[in-house]
C-alpha cells in the first residue's frame, strides 16, 4: 500500500460499512506505529476526531515505546493488532493472569471510531483469551470519569465493580492530569 492509499484507508468515514479486520500479534517492528495509534486516539487535538479522547482530562503522553515494548516482552502478554488493507487501525493489550485476562491499551484510529471496529477488536480479544488461555473472565481498568466509555463497555457486558485505584499522579509516563480527582475503576465481564 502506498502513502496515498494509506491516507485514504485512514480517512474513511466512521459510517462506512464495517469490514472484518485482519488480526495478528504485534512484533517489535510494530512499536512506533502502535505508539502513534494510541497517542492519536487519546491525546491532543487529533484525538478529538473520535470519541475516545482523553484530551480534556490529560495532557502529555498516553504511552511510549518503552511501555509498548514492556507489553511485547511480558511472558504472559500479547498485543493484538487489527489491520485493514495493511494499515494499522486498532490494537489492544491482553495479559493472562491466572483464571482471567486483562484487557488494556485499547485504541481505534479516531477516523475509524463509531463504525463497529472497536466491537470487532473486543470480540476477537475475548475469543483469544478464552481459546488460548481458557480465561473465564476479562478485566480492565478505565478512568472512572469516562462515563461515555464506561457505558460503551457496559453495553458489551462489562460490569462496574466499584473497585477504584488511584491515578499515578506524578508519573508523566501516564500523562499529565488536568484535574485532581482522576482514578481507575475495575470493570469485569464473564467469558462464557
Amino acid at each position: 500500500m502506498d502513502a496515498a492509499q494509506s491516507r485514504t484507508a485512514e480517512a474513511a468515514p466512521a459510517s462506512a460499512p464495517a469490514l472484518a479486520p485482519d488480526f495478528r500479534i504485534a512484533a517489535r517492528a510494530d512499536i512506533p506505529a502502535v505508539v502513534e495509534l494510541i497517542e492519536s486516539a487519546y491525546r491532543g487535538d487529533a484525538s478529538r476526531v473520535g470519541w475516545t479522547t482523553e484530551a480534556d482530562l490529560l495532557d502529555g503522553q498516553r504511552t511510549d515505546p518503552e511501555g509498548v515494548a514492556a507489553v511485547l516482552d511480558a511472558e504472559h502478554g500479547r498485543l493484538l493488532l487489527a489491520e485493514r488493507d495493511g494499515a494499522l487501525v486498532a490494537c489492544c493489550q491482553l495479559e493472562h493472569r491466572g483464571d482471567h485476562a486483562y484487557f488494556g491499551m485499547f485504541a481505534v484510529r479516531p477516523a475509524r471510531q463509531g463504525g463497529g471496529l472497536g466491537k470487532a477488536v473486543m470480540a476477537e480479544a475475548e475469543r483469544f483469551a478464552r481459546a488460548e488461555w481458557g480465561a473465564r473472565e476479562m478485566r480492565m481498568t478505565v478512568i472512572r470519569q469516562r462515563d461515555d466509555l464506561i457505558a460503551w463497555y457496559e453495553r458489551r457486558g462489562y460490569e462496574r465493580t466499584g473497585e477504584v485505584t488511584p491515578f499515578p499522579y506524578g508519573d508523566e509516563r501516564f500523562g499529565i492530569p488536568r484535574r485532581a480527582d482522576l482514578a481507575f475503576e475495575l470493570l469485569v465481564k464473564p467469558l462464557a
